[in-house]
């Protein structure tokens, strides 16, 4: 028996039968499922309308300490069971009071989502008790036995078999809510249920923001990313690329705006970041260009070794992401994994006295160039080598297992050649690499020196006439190019419009 989705819930189709299906799930005892994700990703949303569908308990923690946190608890749980208010000692009071929370029953009038029988007859069992603690990292800060007497509480469950009881965990701290689930963590092999939830993708997002004009999709796209929150802290839409300027200033570059400080506070609210002058430094690095462990230890002058675990960390966290080099399997490329970051590593902090001064206009102007260049040409590639990866076997003819990108060196030419899209086909495995395309992905405009570049690296790689060549530009391509390209199936040209279509 599934829960209805919501009809005020935009897209998060997966996501709603995940947690569908595991509510209605019968089985008997305590079962915990983890949801986590950045914030402003919409996690709570429809957490709270999956408790009111079910008429489970939904508390939201506060930055409490645990005497406070557990008095709060215990008056929202007694009110959610028509109780008064719980007196909950500790923590162990408090997951046992969760753990047996009586089964969804229904009966001749009504329903009793607490259990308790109906007026007028009796009652059959509906469902499990859905149980969700919202922002838990702030419990667990100063309640470490958490996992612990949840582990407990999910075994004994089993033994002495209790009324079905699904509790959901949700927070913002992507290290942390992981940690629970990995090593010797207490609740390592018994989560049923392991959410994380992603911003929008490019094609949602267009549709969520309501443009119409792929350019300024794209360019929203670079600058927000998919984050459905930040719909709600902007007045405003652009409703044309003429727009587009005077919105960046008034709606995400204003010091009075919600988003001026977004990649800072994203960055505070991790715990175990506490240098955050390193940490704002290695997402500078970067931005800048800098994708490499020996890059970025040079920038920051430091040794590569001392890279390790704020590398490590930025990725566990969710602001970098680690690529290998898709053909030589080696050497990883690291990339700023949320736009707003990039955007504002690139654009505000080094024009932020003119921003604050309220020189906006000035200062966005005087970024042009960088945005350009470290803002959207990135973003363009990544959107280029997720297209490919979409509607790679309908290209292609076959499936597409994986895009990334390559460098080729060319001994002859004594100069090494960047692929920004190379994809790999069926038979792609350890010591095996099948590839069906390679590509070049541009904010400018191509033209047939550049398809004749891509021609000459396809020798070097597997010989003439094997892999795809494709090109892809945000800005178009010459008559000599489309003329070269007509008739020849092993060429695509990609713009814009073909990375929107749906």
């Amino acid at each position: 028996m599934t829960v209805a989705r919501p009809a005020d819930l935009f897209d998060r189709e997966e996501e709603w039968e995940e947690l569908s299906a595991f509510v209605s799930d019968l089985t008997p005892g305590l079962r915990i499922g983890i949801i986590y994700g950045r914030r402003r990703q919409g996690k709570s949303y429809p957490l709270r309308r999956l408790a009111a569908a079910t008429g489970g308990f939904y508390y939201q923690a506060l930055e409490h300490e645990p005497a406070q946190a557990l008095a709060e608890l215990g008056g929202r749980l007694g009110a959610h069971l028509g109780v008064g208010r719980l007196a909950l000692a500790n923590w162990d009071e408090a997951v046992s009071s969760l753990a047996r929370l009586a089964p969804r029953l229904s009966g001749a009038i009504g329903a009793s989502p607490l259990g308790m029988a109906p007026i007028g007859g009796g009652s059959i069992f509906v469902g499990p008790a859905v149980a969700v603690l919202d922002e838990f990292p702030y419990l667990l800060e100063r309640s470490p036995e958490l996992p612990s007497l949840l582990q407990r509480s999910v075994d004994r469950s089993k033994e002495e078999n209790w009324p079905a009881v699904r509790l959901l965990l949700c927070g913002s701290a992507i290290s942390v809510m992981a940690d629970l689930l990995e090593g010797q963590g207490a609740l390592r092999g018994r989560v049923h249920t392991n959410l994380l939830m992603r911003p929008f993708s490019y094609l949602d997002a267009k549709r969520f923001w309501g443009l119409d004009d792929p350019r300024l999709a794209f360019r929203v796209d670079a600058i927000l990313g998919g984050t459905p929150g930040y719909r709600e802290l902007v007045r405003s839409v652009p409703s044309s690329l003429g727009d587009l300027d005077a919105w960046v200033v008034d709606e995400i570059l204003s010091p009075a705006s919600a988003l001026f400080r977004e990649d800072e506070w994203l960055l505070g609210e991790q715990r175990g970041m506490e240098n955050r002058a390193l940490y704002l430094s290695v997402l500078a690095a970067v931005a800048g260009g800098s994708g490499t462990q020996t890059a970025i230890a040079n920038q920051l002058g430091r040794s590569q070794q001392s890279m390790l675990h704020p590398l490590d960390a930025l990725v566990r966290s969710g602001f970098l992401e680690k690529d290998d080099d898709v053909v030589r399997q080696r050497r990883p490329v690291y990339r700023i994994a949320d736009p707003i970051i990039r955007f504002h590593q690139v654009v505000r902090h080094t024009r932020v006295a003119l921003f604050e001064d309220h020189r906006g206009v000035e200062a966005w102007a005087d970024s042009q160039s960088s945005f350009a260049s470290l803002v959207l040409g990135p973003h363009f590639e990544q959107l280029a080598r997720k297209h490919v990866r979409r509607v790679g076997e309908a290209l292609f003819g076959v499936p597409v297992v994986s895009v990334g990108t390559t460098v080729i060196n060319a001994k002859h030419e004594r100069a090494a050649h960047e692929l920004d899209i190379v994809a790999l086909g069926p038979g792609t495995g350890p010591g095996r690499r099948v590839i069906e395309a390679i590509g070049e992905a541009k904010l400018r405009e191509l033209d047939g020196g550049d398809l004749e570049r891509l021609e000459r690296i396809r020798t070097i790689l597997s010989g003439p006439g094997n892999a795809r060549i494709v090109l892809a530009s945000a800005t178009g391509f010459t008559e000599d190019l489309v003329a070269r390209a007509v008739g020849r199936a092993d060429i695509h040209l990609i713009g814009l419009d073909e990375i929107y279509a749906g």
